[in-house]
This record gives structure tokens, C-alpha cells and sequence, in this order.
């Protein structure tokens, strides 16, 4: 398995581990988005990352706050950070996407950390809709 590939996976384990959440539709003003290393988002948003992968194209961790648990991860390169979402979002899930940075969780805690870090929320595919 390549390590994008191993990250992808951790995505998945990590929706599991976050379960389904409701956020409410507030209206909440966005902060312009954060930028930094792993360490770095993942101080602003107080947690102690448990990292998982430390390869040079990708750093991921697993974070826990009040707020549940989510994956964070940081990309040496803006395709490389394209190219991992594209491949999870076929999990669903929800994405909370920055500049070389994502954060995967449920929907309401998507929608928690965006008041701290900014960004932009992606939804992946929900299968569960599909029939066949």
C-alpha cells in the first residue's frame, strides 16, 4: 500500500472513531484560514496530535478536543493535498480544507474547527444514498 493510500485509510478510521454529528446551520463568521505546520493548527485548535504518518508528502494525526475526534494533516505540496482529498472523499465524510492542510471529522465538528481555522468545508460522496 503506497502511503497516500495509508492516509486515506486513516481517514476512513478516523470518521469511524468521530461518528455522525448535527451541527446546527448558526451563522458564524469564518477567520481568515490558518497556515503552519501540523503542530502549529493543531495548537490553535488545543489539542495534542497523536501523529500517525510522518513521511515527507504527508504529516497526519490524530486529534482529540471537547469538540470529538478528527484527522489533521498537512502536504509538502498543493497536488499532493488535492490528489489525497479527491481519493477520500470517496468515503464521504466531511473536509475542512486549508492551504496544504485538512481536517476530516464529522459534519458539526467540521463546522467547530472552521471558527477557529478558517477554510473551506468539502463533503465527500454518501453512499449511503446510492441503490443498486
Amino acid at each position: 500500500m503506497t502511503r497516500p493510500m495509508l492516509a486515506v485509510t486513516g481517514a476512513v478510521a478516523a470518521l469511524a472513531l468521530a461518528g455522525c454529528g448535527s451541527g446546527g446551520d448558526k451563522a458564524q463568521s469564518v477567520p481568515v484560514t490558518a497556515t503552519g505546520s501540523l503542530e502549529s493548527l493543531a495548537a490553535q485548535v488545543k489539542c495534542k496530535p497523536d501523529i500517525q504518518t510522518d513521511a515527507d508528502e504527508i504529516r497526519q494525526a490524530i486529534c482529540k478536543t471537547g469538540a470529538g475526534k478528527f484527522i489533521l494533516a498537512t502536504f509538502a505540496t498543493d497536488r499532493g493535498q488535492r490528489e489525497w482529498i479527491n481519493d477520500a472523499k470517496d468515503y464521504g465524510g466531511y473536509y475542512l480544507v486549508g492551504r496544504k492542510w485538512v481536517a476530516v471529522g464529522s459534519d458539526g465538528l467540521v463546522k467547530t474547527l472552521r471558527g477557529t481555522l478558517g477554510g473551506d468545508v468539502e463533503i465527500g460522496v454518501d453512499h449511503s444514498k446510492h441503490t443498486g
